[in-house]
């Protein structure tokens, strides 16, 4: 059979290497290239395989030329688990892929299995990136290219209160995305965001942070309690205090400035600086040392070193608006 080169946007090229751990990114991938397929022969067999079914010698019979010459997608999931046999065959397949046959190689990264990632690239594959995403500037940029794919605007507020109520899941993340583009017309905002996902959004880590920070300590405790009941992690709750408070301080000792210049100072982006401007009002250097020291104890509590970690984040809350009420006393 016929063989051909892959170049890094042919979806139909003969493999495709998906790279990374988060299962959303690595199952998109698989569907855009089973879409491509069935788009160019509806009758595309598609066979989704994992370590443990791909055996030695398995890959040439899959591969095998048909009487029907239908066009196939084969997908091996987990690749860095194939048994030695298994990799040798695929790795035998890549210097000589058949017409028609499109290769999908799910691949977690790493130095496991390292010798078929080298080899697939080696070899031209078409690579997609799947990171997984661990840090809360990862999931705010996937909310907005989200949007941005889908064809709507959405303010930087609005995508980082999505981020806020849903959490880290992208699962959930897009689907949120799906939800609001169906359902309103225009630009999205922090509102629209807020009545979509209200009781998700109290029980939000950052709510109670910034209802502290504000100065707020009856509607911070709500929010606490809600959270608690909810389930959020106590630890998660520190962090947003911490995040909040360190904010203040930072921009606080800051050169003034446009925003822009300031978040590339900073390492905020600018929708945040004008946020943390807002609540770093009545904030002194005295009251961030405050606050700062009062969430490292609750943080010490929620850790093990206090019997009662609900009663060690009501007593940082409290202590952390108090400290944001310094000037106005």
């Amino acid at each position: 059979m016929a063989t051909r080169k892959t170049s890094s946007d042919d979806l139909l090229g003969p493999v495709t290497l998906a790279v990374g751990q988060e299962d959303l990114l690595l199952d998109r991938a698989v569907r855009e290239v089973v879409a491509a397929a069935r788009a160019a022969d509806a009758d595309t067999d598609v066979r989704d395989l994992t370590p443990d079914q791909l055996q030695p010698g398995s890959l040439a019979e899959l591969t095998s030329p048909s009487l029907f010459a239908e066009r196939k997608v084969l997908i091996v999931r987990n690749a860095q688990d194939l048994s030695a046999d298994s990799v040798k065959d695929v790795k035998g397949y890549l210097d000589a892929p058949v017409e028609d046959i499109t290769l999908v190689l799910l691949h977690a990264g790493g130095a496991k299995g390292k010798g078929l990632l080298d080899a697939a690239r080696k070899a031209g594959a078409r690579e997609v990136a799947c990171p997984k995403t661990t840090k809360p500037a990862e999931r705010l940029a996937f909310v907005r290219q989200e949007f941005r794919t889908l064809g709507r605007s959405a303010t930087p507020e609005a995508c980082q209160a999505l981020v806020d109520s849903i959490g880290s899941d992208l699962r959930e993340l897009a689907s949120a995305v799906t939800q609001l583009t169906a359902d309103v017309d225009g630009t999205i905002d922090e509102a629209v965001v807020g009545r979509y996902y209200t009781g998700r959004a109290e029980a939000s880590s950052f709510n109670v942070a910034d209802r502290a920070v504000e100065g707020r300590a009856a509607e911070a405790l709500e929010a606490l309690r809600w959270s608690l009941s909810t389930g959020v992690a106590p630890v998660l709750i520190t962090s947003a205090l911490a995040q909040g408070v360190r904010a203040i301080g930072k921009l606080s000792s800051a050169r003034g400035g446009r925003p822009a210049d300031l978040a590339r100072e900073l390492g905020m982006p600018p929708w945040k600086i004008d946020r943390v401007r807002q609540q770093m009002r009545g904030w002194t250097p005295d009251g961030v040392a405050l606050a700062l020291r009062a969430v490292a104890e609750a943080d010490a509590g929620v850790k093990g070193g206090g019997d009662d970690p609900e009663y060690a984040l009501e007593k940082a809350v409290v202590a952390v608006a108090r400290a944001a009420r310094l000037r106005r006393n």
